[in-house]
């Protein structure tokens, strides 16, 4: 992966978040540990902003430009919005048209992707081969194409895809035509029946929803399961899974491993990676004491 130095590595370097809701995020912990770790202080601004429009998100990224940001993650809902506003674009990232790191150099936004190159570290961990056989991606937003595109480079040459907004499926489709065999599905039960694996790539789960994208009678033994969501990080869709007896993954993998390769898009520093797996683990313990206690 490409990094860029960091100058000064006493310099407080300067990251943040676009999104909403992100106060759960684990994010500021991730990253400032990781640079703690490494030897330098780092500054971690969450920016929770519902409704951004345009206008809003051209704001924020001047922002970014002008006051000395190395860069910021996106999640939720502006992954694909911010995509036209950047200056450049990884070939990845331009690919699938979603964008969750942005790195500022010089006043020059680009916009990078490692949703994807996460998701498929934690894929490759499991020691699947899945082949020809249909693995399922319940949501096609931001984080969803990400997931179809990190499969179809991981092995895996058959996806299908549903989501409520079928416009979405269908552009994901297109592409990710070239890479595998993509089906589109009128429902969540035709496009788990048979599949080797499924992932939920929606918000639903997230507290303070507690609801599954995926019926519980629909998961068997013979599938694997990854949710996006971590918080919490047992969702009702994992727990489901874990009693059918299928192998799960939950969302730590993907958080921790996205965190590490924007890590070293930021600052060019290759990332502690137990730093950050320790970060996010303290931020969830802490984050279940509250809602325990709430």
């Amino acid at each position: 992966m490409q990094g860029y130095p960091i100058a000064n590595r006493t310099k407080r370097v300067l990251l943040g978040l676009i999104g909403t809701p992100i106060a759960h995020s684990a994010a500021p912990a991730m990253h400032e540990a990781a640079a703690h770790a490494a030897g330098f202080e780092l500054h971690y601004h969450l920016m929770d902003v519902a409704g951004a429009g345009r206008a809003d998100l051209i704001a924020m990224l001047d922002g970014v430009r002008r006051m000395g940001f190395s860069g910021i993650n996106v999640t939720f809902p502006y992954k694909e919005a911010v995509v036209p506003l950047l200056d450049a674009l990884a070939p990845d990232a331009a690919a699938m048209g979603a964008v969750n790191t942005v790195v500022a150099r010089d006043g020059i936004l680009t916009g990078h992707n490692t949703d994807a190159t996460g998701f498929a570290t934690a894929y490759r961990a499991l020691g699947r081969d899945d082949g020809d056989a249909p693995v399922a991606i319940i949501g096609t937003g931001g984080v969803g194409k990400a997931i179809g595109f990190a499969l179809a480079g991981s092995g895996v040459s058959h996806l299908r895809l549903f989501d409520t907004d079928r416009a979405k499926a269908d552009a994901l489709a297109t592409q990710i035509g070239k890479r595998a065999r993509v089906e589109i599905c009128s429902s969540v039960a035709e496009a788990v029946s048979g599949a080797a694996g499924l992932v939920n790539a929606t918000p639903i789960g997230m507290l303070p929803n507690r609801d599954s994208p995926v019926s519980a009678e629909l998961i068997g033994k013979s599938h694997w399961v990854a949710d996006a969501v971590y918080h919490p990080l047992w969702t009702p869709l994992l727990k489901a899974a874990q009693k059918a007896g299928a192998t799960v993954m939950t969302g730590r993998e993907l958080s921790i491993n996205q965190a590490a390769d924007a890590f070293a898009l930021f600052t060019g520093v290759q990332p502690p990676n137990r730093a950050i797996a320790a970060a996010f683990d303290r931020s969830l313990a802490a984050q279940d004491a509250n809602h325990d206690a709430a």
